[in-house]
């Protein structure tokens, strides 16, 4: 796995790129601004781009900025967002670009390494990573609209799980479920969510989007 890191905090940036390397992964490249991330994302061909939200000039949304204008050079690469705290316009806004090798950790999550190791796994491997505390955040500021408050609690529960990019069996072992009763709750949150039955992966990612862009209306 070769990895790109865009982060202006010299600590962090050196911190992550050796904590990864002690992990035998591949930092090919760091970068302290947009530029500098973008050429080496240009010159490296990473797999991974691990990129802070907030990056000089202005310190608003660069780095998003940054990591679109980086998949669209390179459609197959892989993108964890870093955050201080939670953006929920971050959020919602990147994963309407498409799931796939997707991530939004808040920086916190970093010092957790088992948890970060294994969100960056999920990503490269084509998965999404979205942070717990961000799903949480969306789910506690909102009220269900008239879709999602037919979702029983448990239903709710699978279909948060299913926001931070969790699978069926990662979703069974956190419920302590099976992996049929999981299963079962999908196919009733596709039903109710009034998801027409196409192909699977695509309900999946409709479904999150439903609840994660339904929050943000009602933030």
């Amino acid at each position: 796995m070769r990895i790109v890191i865009a982060e202006d905090d010299a600590l962090l940036r050196e911190g992550l790129a050796l904590l990864l390397r002690a992990e035998s992964l591949e930092v090919v490249a760091t970068a302290e601004n947009p530029g500098a991330f973008l050429d080496a994302v240009d010159a490296e061909e990473p797999d991974v781009a691990i990129v802070d939200v907030r990056m000089p000039p202005t310190h608003t949304d660069e780095g998003i900025t940054a990591a679109v204008e980086a998949r669209r050079r390179r459609p197959e690469l892989a993108v964890l967002v870093l955050s201080a705290y939670v953006e929920q316009a971050f959020a919602t806004d990147l994963l309407a670009q498409g799931t796939a090798r997707l991530g939004y950790l808040l920086k916190e999550r970093v010092g957790r390494v088992e948890e970060f190791l294994d969100a960056l796994h999920r990503v490269a491997d084509g998965g999404t990573a979205i942070d717990p505390e961000v799903v949480a955040q969306l789910l506690t500021r909102t009220r269900p609209d008239a879709r999602l408050g037919r979702l029983s609690p448990r239903e709710r529960d699978v279909l948060a799980l299913m926001a931070e990019g969790l699978g069926n069996t990662a979703i069974a072992e956190r419920l302590v479920v099976s992996d049929g009763a999981v299963h079962k709750h999908i196919r009733n949150i596709f039903a109710k969510l009034d998801l027409a039955p196409t192909d699977r992966t695509d309900r999946r990612v409709a479904a999150v989007l439903h609840y994660l862009e339904d929050a943000r209306r009602r933030d």
